[in-house]
Formats: structure tokens, sequence, C-alpha cells
């Protein structure tokens, strides 16, 4: 760890608020010179042990919340200066992208590797949990295309995956993207205002 003063972000490729926030907080990082430890998670798996509200709202939207939800959506998309467009394909497996993300970080590639998997997904539509569409990516980001694909399939992948989701859960997470400073949690996009301030101000 290079810095001591530092934010764990907790994040799945398949969320349109984690892209906001990953653009985000990549800017802040910069502002108050903080190291990010990456933390890729399974947010399904999550969601199945913690939060399991999230699938019944997708089973029974409520029209106005979603309708809401989505106009809010691009606002912050035109915030964050990013396109965000709905998928065909959603909720997606994200496995392999995501153990992906783990690959990249040890590379020193996981903020190219990442932006360009959100971009594909959230900003063309592309299936990420195809395979040939990852080297693709892996390739364009600055990894090996084979060494990429022994690493996903690797049980040292799978294991530190599942490590990264549980740890969240003991945590006191529920979603992505979830951030802690100073041991303190911060969840959602519409919190990284208060996650500057609490900094720069010392509430923590």
């Amino acid at each position: 760890m290079k810095n001591s003063n530092y934010i764990e972000f907790y994040f799945d490729c398949s969320s349109p608020w984690t892209y906001l926030a990953f653009t985000e907080i990549l800017e802040l990082s910069q502002r108050l010179n903080l190291e990010i430890i990456w933390k890729p998670i399974l947010v399904g798996g999550v969601f199945n042990n913690v939060n399991r509200d999230v699938y019944e709202f997708r089973k029974n939207p409520n029209p106005l919340k979603l309708d809401y939800s989505n106009r809010d959506l691009q606002l912050w998309a035109k915030v964050r200066k990013i396109k965000i467009i709905m998928p065909e394909i959603f909720p997606i497996n994200s496995v392999k992208a995501m153990r992906g993300c783990l690959f990249a970080d040890q590379k020193n590639c996981l903020v190219s590797f990442a932006k360009n998997v959100f971009k594909a997904y959230w900003g063309s539509g592309l299936d990420i949990s195809q395979e040939n569409l990852l080297l693709e990516i892996a390739s364009n980001s600055g990894l090996k295309p084979y060494d990429f694909r022994r690493y996903v399939e690797s049980q040292e992948a799978k294991d530190l995956l599942i490590k990264n989701t549980k740890e969240l859960i003991e945590r006191g997470g529920f979603g992505s993207p979830t951030f802690f400073y100073h041991k303190q949690m911060f969840f959602g996009n519409d919190r990284m205002h208060l996650l500057e301030q609490a900094i720069i101000n010392k509430f923590i």
C-alpha cells in the first residue's frame, strides 16, 4: 500500500450506478491524494445473502419509482459526462468480467480494463459475459489474452472473488458500489459527495 490515506472500493461492473461512482472515485482520489484499494465482487452474491428485496423490485417494479430512477440515472450520466444505455441483457453474468478485474489489478491495469468493461456494457450494450469480448477488452487494456484467460479460469480467481464478496457482506455491505474510509461505510453513487466532505472535514 503506497498511501496510508486510502479508500476501499467494492464494485461489480454489472451496475450502472457503479459505473458512475467508478468515474467519480478516480477524480476524487486525485483531488484528495487517496489510494484506491480495488475490491471486485459479485453483487448477485451479496443480494442472495442480504438484499433479496432487489429481486422483488425487478419482478414487480413500481412504475413511478422505476421511471424516476431511469431519469435520475441519465441526469447523473450527464453530470459525469458518460453514456449509459439500458442493455438488452440485464441483469448479466459478470463472473468472468470481475475475475478479469482481479487479474487486471495484479497487472496494474485495473482502471483501464474496468473502464472498458463498463463502456462495453453500459455504453454499447455488449454482452460482457462472453469470453471473446472479454479477451478483446483485455488486449485493448494492455493485458495478454492467454494469461487473462488462464487466470479467469483459475481456482485462485474463483476463491478471491468469493472472498471479496463475503468480506463485503461481513462488513455490513448490501450492494455495489460500496466504499470504506477508515472503516466507515458509504453506499451508492449519490454518497460520493458525502464521502468527500467527510474526508475533507475529518468527520471520520
